[in-house]
């Protein structure tokens, strides 16, 4: 009796201590359970947090971009000549049709104003309306100029303009069957490198390297030009229910215009940067977004005159700006072949006026929510 009584305690001890390999396993799972909380919770951070869509990445390069403005889809036109469409949302991006129309690079894309047509224009010198539901070509313009076509606007459902490498602007109209256009003219010895009207269309106002000439619609005819500049003007926008042009250049300069008053600028802006402000986009009647050689997305204030911070950021110059048809997102996109988003929506409610501790050199460095990355204040205002 008492030898099966040592047996029992015996088998009972063996039973209830764990084993080596048990206690290892355990280790493991508990180690794997951690993981996958951790993993767990960095995706629904992201996901909570996530309030635009991935980025883009190309093959190849990215000549330009353009929001339809009815849809969530956007444009990407590339150097091979052919017009990528892209659905988003801040969950995904997926290519939904690839549409081949230049020979050549692709060099300006527009949507017309109800999101039916999608205006192209390549460096084999045509210029191509395309039906964008059935992806056919409903027009086509060849040897529109005798130089690749730099930069393209509409001005109304009938018209659209178009300007060339060699300072040539060109009025279209859609009701002409002819594939002439309507008039030409050049007053500029530099390529085109912007042109914009107002709603009234009564003045096409194109930048350059010789600085700002502007043409008289109805009566097709040269304005006026204005003053020479040192710098290359690079991009237009209009602000405050425009009644202000706002021009940038090479040297990271900006000019105000009085509207209708386009012979000498009202105001300029000494460059923050220095470096070459390649394209901009109006967010609000006041602030304007810009993209910059140093792949930098900058906000600036107008009025007052105010650097508001960093929106976002590239590895390399950023050439092409554009927002939504909602404009809750701005798109931007650099040499390295890529289209980022940034949710922009908090400039509605931003206080421009409000002063930021540390000057004008704080403000160059900090970044907006949209950037996504902390400012080192903040970092060791926690501690």
């Amino acid at each position: 009796m008492e030898s099966s009584s040592d047996e029992s305690t015996s088998d009972s001890s063996l039973t209830d201590e764990p084993s080596p390999q048990r206690n290892k396993d355990e280790e493991v799972n508990s180690v794997n359970s951690d993981e996958d909380e951790v993993v767990k919770a960095i995706l629904d951070a992201k996901k909570l947090h996530r309030n635009h869509p991935p980025s883009i990445t190309l093959d190849d390069m990215i000549t330009d971009i353009c929001f339809h403005p009815k849809m969530d889809t956007i444009g990407i036109a590339s150097i091979t000549g052919d017009v990528f469409m892209y659905k988003y949302n801040n969950e995904e991006t997926n290519l939904v049709s690839t549409i081949e129309l230049h020979l050549k690079a692709c060099r300006d894309i527009e949507f017309s104003e109800d999101g039916r047509y999608l205006f192209s224009t390549g460096k084999d010198l045509c210029i191509a309306i395309t039906d964008v539901e059935t992806e056919k070509l409903t027009r086509l313009y060849e040897e529109a100029h005798e130089q690749p076509v730099y930069t393209m606007t509409i001005i109304n459902e009938h018209m659209f303009v178009t300007g060339d490498d060699n300072g040539v602007v060109k009025f279209w109209d859609l009701r002409r069957k002819e594939s002439e256009p309507v008039f030409s003219i050049k007053e500029m010895e530099d390529y085109v490198s912007a042109m914009i009207t107002n709603r009234d269309a009564k003045y096409l106002v194109c930048a350059s390297g010789d600085g700002l000439t502007t043409i008289n619609i109805p009566e097709r005819k040269l304005h006026v030009q204005s003053e020479e500049h040192d710098d290359e003007l690079t991009c237009l926008g209009l602000f405050k229910l425009e009644s202000k042009l706002l021009s940038a250049s090479n040297k990271g300069k900006m000019y105000v215009y009085n509207w209708g008053e386009f012979g000498l600028h009202s105001d300029e802006f000494p460059s923050a940067t220095k470096k070459a402000i390649n394209c901009m986009i109006p967010v609000t009647e006041n602030v304007v977004i810009t993209g910059g050689e140093d792949g930098v997305v900058r906000a600036t204030s107008l009025f007052p005159h105010r650097n508001l911070g960093i929106v976002g950021q590239h590895d390399f110059s950023v050439e092409i700006l554009d927002i939504s048809n909602d404009g809750t997102l701005i798109a931007s996109s650099s040499h390295n072949n890529d289209i980022k988003f940034w949710n922009v929506q908090y400039f509605e409610t931003l206080n421009v006026t409000e002063p930021k501790k540390g000057g004008k050199r704080k403000w160059l460095e900090y970044n907006l929510p949209s950037s996504q990355i902390n400012n080192r204040s903040d970092f060791f205002a926690e501690l």
